[in-house]
């Protein structure tokens, strides 16, 4: 049977957003049908998380210009999508909120490499001063923030860090943009720019109830790894324990150094203490010498404790139906998830429970190089934003 030619999907939400997805590489068409949607629930602002072994980041944004010049947006390259029909690969998400519901404002933060943080906290600063002046005299809304990040960029946890700083109490949740697992270039986008080493921050006010939340899925072991040799500027242990990196870490979890791949590593993390709870500090891929590439900041004297999986479908349920609790009731969740857990949950085989635990509570976002929460920069997490039902008017 022949495809039509745009498999594009259009689901609406009770809170207003709508939601677009294609497979097509076609971003005029795909433009066009974003510009006919945001006319018809008078969105002012558009997320868009695209694939780009499917389509360039330019190509996105030129249709954009031609065919919704009013549009703002923000968005950026993946490590697959989660669309409502749950978890895809080489897909292009777009998702609209409805100026009725929600007042976003975004700036670009552009030479991550170079960028001091006082500027990017200025930058917020002036964020929140725009948000005020746009919301007015009307009625106070809650305030929350997302960031994207060049995945690639080795900044996540300074810039994250800067953001959260000049938020003050306003949440913060954001995704790394990926490049599906190729590790060479990240792209966003903001407004009809496409960059790399840079980042995206969207402050968003709404009437909508929402709560920010982050799951995962391992337990710490007594298995330590001590960080002895590192080049933290590129995020590379060289030695742990005083033994090449991925010798000891095979021996650790009981695996053959030359098997490892990023599988490997999905399915034994590792983990950091840091102010009494556990995050991960997952490792991205393993060099010819035997040193390890990080997803996150690291550096000598660091201790790593093996972790321990447990049912990632089971810890995800649970943190799902805590949300629901909490709002009473989920509308929709923004997602950003690791795209470590992606793998894990193939190599398990949970991945079809996975999408469709997302699919059936309205989980729509991408696969990340690592998750913003708060004041973290976050490995093998989901990380998200849930929306209630609209309250009634007082």
């Amino acid at each position: 049977m022949r495809r039509k030619p745009l498999a594009s999907s259009r689901t609406s939400y009770a809170c207003g957003l709508s939601a677009l997805t294609t497979d097509e590489p076609d971003m005029d068409a795909f433009a066009k049908a974003i510009a006919a949607e945001a006319a018809a629930i008078d969105a002012g602002f558009a997320l868009l998380f695209f694939s780009q072994s499917l389509i360039d980041a330019s190509a996105l944004s030129d249709a954009l210009r031609t065919h919704a010049p009013a549009l703002h947006y923000a968005g950026c390259s993946t490590a697959g999508e989660i669309t409502p029909q749950g978890l895809e690969d080489g897909h292009v998400l777009a998702m609209l909120l409805p100026s009725e519901s929600f007042t976003a404002v975004s700036a670009m933060v552009d030479d991550l490499s170079s960028s001091g943080m006082d500027r990017i906290t200025g930058e917020v600063e002036a964020l929140r001063r725009s948000l005020r002046l746009r919301i007015g005299g009307e009625r106070p809304k809650s305030t929350f923030a997302l960031c994207f990040i060049d995945g690639l960029s080795y900044a996540e946890e300074a810039v994250t860090s800067a953001i959260h700083w000049g938020l003050d109490d306003i949440p913060l949740i954001g995704g790394s943009a990926g490049d599906d697992l190729k590790f060479e270039t990240t792209r966003l986008i903001s407004n009809g720019k496409v960059t790399s080493d840079s980042a995206i921050i969207v402050l968003i006010a709404s009437e909508i109830p929402f709560h920010v939340f982050k799951t995962d899925n391992f337990v710490p072991t007594d298995e330590k790894l001590v960080v002895t040799a590192s080049d933290p500027d590129h995020r590379i242990v060289r030695e742990f324990n005083a033994t090449n990196a991925a010798e000891e870490y095979a021996a650790a979890v009981g695996i053959m150094p030359q098997t490892l791949t990023p599988l490997s590593f999905a399915s034994h993390p590792v983990v950091v203490k840091v102010g009494g709870e556990y995050y991960c500090r997952s490792i991205q891929k393993m060099h010819p010498d035997g040193s390890l590439s990080f997803f996150c900041a690291i550096d000598d004297g660091v201790v790593l404790s093996i972790a321990q999986p447990k049912s990632m479908v089971e810890s995800t349920r649970a943190a799902l139906k805590d949300v629901e609790d909490r709002l009473g009731g989920i509308d929709m969740i923004l997602g950003f998830d690791c795209v470590l857990r992606r793998l894990d949950a193939r190599n398990r085989q949970v991945f079809r429970d996975i999408s469709e635990l997302y699919r059936v509570n309205n989980v729509i976002g991408f696969g990340t190089y690592g998750e913003q929460y708060r004041s973290m920069h976050l490995n093998q997490t989901f990380t998200g934003i849930a929306f209630g039902e609209r309250q009634a008017a007082e």
